[in-house]
């Protein structure tokens, strides 16, 4: 009964072992693609075949060997360096490239590695740089457009796939993050493009002042004009009013009548003006006024 039992056991723990025995040996037969990956496949060193379907594939166990790459585009961010611009001054310029594999054999037979791609597009990406911008001067970078920055981007990104498609990769871009200035020469920049933007301002301001002046001066011109005729007209109709007014008088005082009656009213009006108050008046005896106050 005993030894039914032991080999009862011997007999689970063989077929456990067997059982997995059978998984490694699956697992070790079998690989897994995922999307946007590649798998390259070698045997002793030579490539058996490159798997982009996504799904589970089969290998020989052990002589088999499985690497994978990647599909997707990938970006690789440049450490900064620094370039000579056209005018011999230096910038410091902030790169990053967007790049993909597309033949997955001759990246193997060339680099193998994203590591050593990255550190050839760094050295292939500087020279575009270095080349392209070296063309241009440094006023002409800084004070660039986007439209511009968009156009030298696509230059360096031409040279640069030039350079790295025998790889068996494509450069889809190569952009200018940022641009700086070195930290010796910064200050010096920043103060003479504020001097230059002072100038501006000022050529601006008396431009304008020039133009508010000669605006100024044709108004008070316009003004002088307008008040001269205004004045004029004010004379003309005065001496008219006047004119008018004689007239009137002359017609009402045609008669010696008229003229004595008037002239009374007056000396009347005349001498009431003139008793106001606590006065002595002095007239000559052949006055008018006293020739009424006598009644002659």
């Amino acid at each position: 009964m005993q030894e039914t039992k032991k080999k009862s056991k011997i007999g689970g723990i063989f077929k456990v072992l067997l059982l997995i025995l059978l998984i490694v040996s699956v697992s070790n037969a079998t690989y897994m693609v995922r999307e946007n990956e590649y798998a390259y496949v070698t045997r002793f060193s030579k490539l058996v075949t490159i798997q982009d379907t996504a799904g589970l594939h089969f290998k020989i166990p052990v002589l088999d060997k499985v690497e994978k790459l990647p599909q997707y585009r990938m970006m690789y961010d440049l450490p900064p360096s620094e370039v000579l611009t056209g005018d011999k001054k230096t910038l410091v310029v902030d790169n990053f490239a967007v790049w993909q594999i597309d033949d997955p054999y001759t990246f193997m037979r060339t680099v193998s590695r994203i590591s050593e791609m990255e550190n050839r597009i760094d050295a292939v990406v500087y020279n575009a740089v270095k080349n392209t911008l070296g063309t241009m001067n440094q006023t002409d970078i800084i004070n660039s457009d986007n439209s511009s920055i968009d156009d030298v981007n696509s230059v360096i990104t031409d040279m640069v796939n030039n350079q790295l498609k025998s790889y068996g990769i494509s450069t889809v871009a190569v952009e200018i993050k940022r641009l700086d200035l070195p930290n010796d020469n910064e200050t010096a920049v920043y103060n003479r493009m504020i001097s230059e933007r002072t100038q501006m301002a000022e050529s601006y301001r008396a431009e304008g002042n020039l133009e508010a002046s000669k605006v100024t001066n044709e108004t008070d011109k316009e003004v002088g004009i307008l008040l001269s005729r205004a004045k004029a007209t004010a004379e003309e109709l005065k001496g008219q009013g006047e004119s008018e007014y004689m007239k009137i008088i002359a017609e009402a005082y045609s008669t010696a009548e008229r003229v004595e009656y008037y002239e009374f009213i007056r000396s009347l009006e005349a001498l009431k003006a003139t008793m106001q108050g606590d006065k002595t008046v002095i007239l000559p005896a052949d006055s008018y006024i006293v020739r009424v106050l006598n009644g002659y």
